[in-house]
């Protein structure tokens, strides 16, 4: 019987020190934060997607380096009407956007994003983000980026 328990310890140690060693090296991912944009009446505050000025399927993104369209997605729920660019941040790269609706630039969007690795940790940090040819405010909570058109 003890030759039973001493080779029932011999295969369960390496077993039970296996996944100790597992379990300290847990890898982990953060996908990058998409960008949402909504736009606004520069003097009212009103939102232009909920009072009619421009429909969701207007918008148009276009990546200036490769003159693609960038997929987006509208956000009408709760009443946000705004819309969403998830597709930065996944790789190191420099984008150069512009975003139109009814064929007039809205706003350029400028992002210098870095894919980083740090204790088997992956996360994206945005070494630069500019907005330009529009003003705007983020909202500090939510991270939107509030366009105000005139």
């Amino acid at each position: 019987m003890k030759l039973f328990y001493a080779f029932l310890a011999l295969i369960l140690i390496p077993t039970f020190s296996a996944c100790t060693t597992e379990s300290n090296h847990i890898a982990c991912f953060t996908p990058p934060s998409p960008f949402i944009f909504e736009m606004v009446n520069k003097n009212t505050g009103e939102n232009l997607f909920t009072n009619g000025t421009y429909l969701a399927n207007q918008i148009v993104i276009t990546d200036l380096a490769t003159n693609t369209k960038i997929p987006y997605t509208f956000l009408s729920e709760n009443g946000l009407n705004a819309f969403s660019i998830s597709s930065i941040g996944w790789k190191t790269e420099k984008i150069n956007y512009v975003i139109s609706i009814q064929d007039k630039t809205i706003f350029a969007l400028y992002v210098d994003a870095s894919r980083v690795s740090s204790n088997q940790c992956n996360y994206t940090e945005y070494n630069q983000i500019k907005i330009t040819k529009a003003a705007y405010e983020q909202n500090t909570t939510t991270g939107i980026y509030v366009i105000k058109i005139p």
